[in-house]
């Protein structure tokens, strides 16, 4: 079973960091309320950024990475991803 660190942008243009191994069932979760209590309030939300790893603790090690970037250095990441998705495609 694969496991993702995730980012979402809030309603209010913040970033939420998290892992899951439904991400679809964990972004629906968000957008119903019944998510992070962070979440709940700044509704909808919308997945911007997703990385595979291998297990729970790898998901769980890079969340905590990620959650220590500065917004800058986020959406940086972001981007960096998108662009490589524009060039797959």
């Amino acid at each position: 079973m694969s496991w993702y660190c995730y980012l979402l942008r809030c309603a209010d243009d913040t970033l939420y960091c998290g892992i899951s191994n439904d991400l679809a069932k964990r972004l629906a979760a968000h957008n119903d309320g019944t998510g992070a209590k962070y979440t709940r309030v700044r509704l909808p939300v919308v997945l911007v950024y997703q990385e595979a790893c291998e297990d729970r603790s790898g998901a769980s090690k890079r969340e905590i990475v990620i959650k220590k970037l500065s917004r800058e250095k986020k959406l940086a990441l972001i981007a960096a991803a998108n662009m490589r998705e524009e060039i797959k495609t």
